[in-house]
């Protein structure tokens, strides 16, 4: 599995990143795993899940968290993440 965690501001791609080879487990615990390094090579608290989130994860495999995921104050728009290869 690798996914695609996406820095937006402005309507622009200002970091990113892909986290792949993630170890053998459930699909939901790889992809908290991912969202937990991006948040760490990003230097950003982890974001909180929302059911908007969940909803937009498993219909489409990417979500995007705004500013009301976070709990800390941010300086961009939102963060993506987005699965390329399961």
């Amino acid at each position: 599995m690798r996914i695609w965690g996406k820095i937006w501001k402005d309507n622009r791609l200002v970091r990113d990143t892909v986290i792949g080879d993630l170890p053998e487990d459930t699909r939901t615990h790889r992809v908290l795993r991912a969202l937990t390094e991006i948040c760490r090579e990003f230097d950003l608290a982890e974001p909180i899940w929302l059911d908007s989130n969940i909803r937009e994860f498993q219909k489409i495999a990417r979500t995007r968290f705004r500013k009301d995921s976070f709990i800390e104050e941010i300086d961009f728009d939102f963060l993506e993440i987005q699965v390329l290869e399961e």
